[in-house]
């Protein structure tokens, strides 16, 4: 794989915790290229449009982590598993998306072998992709902090220099997803990001399934992603203000260890509060939903028929499988 094919799809691998739902719902989803990957509780369907029209789907049987561990049913715990099982499942649906895209490019110029994402290929996005994230959300935000308490005095306290270091790391985030969200590719999945929030709220609503009557629904949903990450920054910056040490290295150390911790909480915040709207603590994903108007962009009509077409086929299977549809 090139350079450029391999940057590519670390930057669509940064994406993924933006483009996944933030908490464990009846129907969830999220974008990949030129497609939707749909997530019923025990099944989900990945759905692609190739160039020439035709939608691909790959189908699989889905056990959730909670029954196989049944640790990962408890407060904080229960997050940590629905996260990293969404996580590697959206790497797979990114994975499968990918590889349509390459197959396209290989047609379109005659490539006797199209190119192919293998496991190392995805193996080797997803370390550079953890070691860019610790750099630039770890790293950096409390080397700076840390100078900049150093040259300030009245930052110099520990608090001031974490209070810094949160404030530098929301910059640093809403740059990056800013820069990150240029390329043309990126704002087509964003596309599809919206087609899959319009979905299912069309599924949510009770209404038949068509790309008419999902067009008429909003592309901000309060579960998203991208609602998850910015709380996840917030309750950083606490949890890290409450550690008591001051030296940098065992200050970077810690922030490391905490992670598993600040994704439990973010969880079970963003659940408490995504099933309160219009209540004060709804409006803790506020902020979220306004950095929607980044993350999510309105699907035509043939985006919206794809999210359509992983949805059936997640619920099929679903049928399928004499699954019931019931959240725990």
């Amino acid at each position: 794989m090139s350079i450029g094919r391999f940057l590519r799809l670390s930057a669509h691998l940064q994406m993924l915790p933006i483009l996944e739902g933030g908490e464990e719902t009846l129907i969830g989803g999220q974008a990949v290229m030129e497609g939707v990957m749909m997530l019923a509780p025990h099944s989900c369907c990945i759905a692609v449009r190739k160039p020439d029209g035709e939608i691909v789907t790959e189908e699989r049987p889905v056990q959730k982590v909670a029954d196989r561990y049944p640790i990962f049913r408890y407060p904080i715990l229960r997050g940590l598993g629905r996260i990293g099982q969404t996580m590697a499942l959206g790497s797979k649906a990114l994975k499968y998306s990918f590889n349509q895209a390459l197959a396209a490019e290989a047609a379109a110029s005659d490539a006797k072998k199209p190119a192919e994402v293998n496991s190392w290929m995805m193996t080797g996005s997803l370390i550079f992709s953890v070691a860019l994230f610790l750099f630039l959300y770890k790293f950096i935000p409390l080397f700076l902090a840390t100078n900049l308490g150093h040259a300030v005095p009245v930052l110099s306290s520990r608090f001031a220099i974490n209070m810094t270091d949160g404030a530098i790391r929301i910059a640093i985030f809403l740059t990056y997803l800013m820069v990150l969200s240029r390329p043309k590719d990126i704002q087509r999945v964003f596309q599809y990001h919206g087609a899959e929030h319009k979905v299912v709220f069309n599924y949510e609503s009770g209404k038949p399934l068509s790309v008419e009557t999902a067009q008429k629904f909003t592309t901000f949903h309060p579960r998203c992603g991208t609602c998850f990450l910015l709380v996840m920054l917030v309750i950083a910056t606490v949890v890290y203000a409450l550690l008591p040490v001051d030296g940098f290295l065992a200050k970077f150390a810690l922030r490391i260890a905490c992670l598993p911790l600040i994704v439990g909480l973010s969880y079970e915040l963003i659940r408490f509060a995504a099933r309160r709207q219009g209540t004060l603590l709804g409006m803790l994903t506020a902020p979220g939903l306004w950095l929607q108007r980044i993350t999510t962009k309105p699907p035509d009509d043939t985006q919206a028929a794809v999210a359509i077409h992983a949805l059936n086929g997640a619920m099929a299977l679903e049928a399928k499988q004499g699954g019931e549809l019931i959240v725990a």
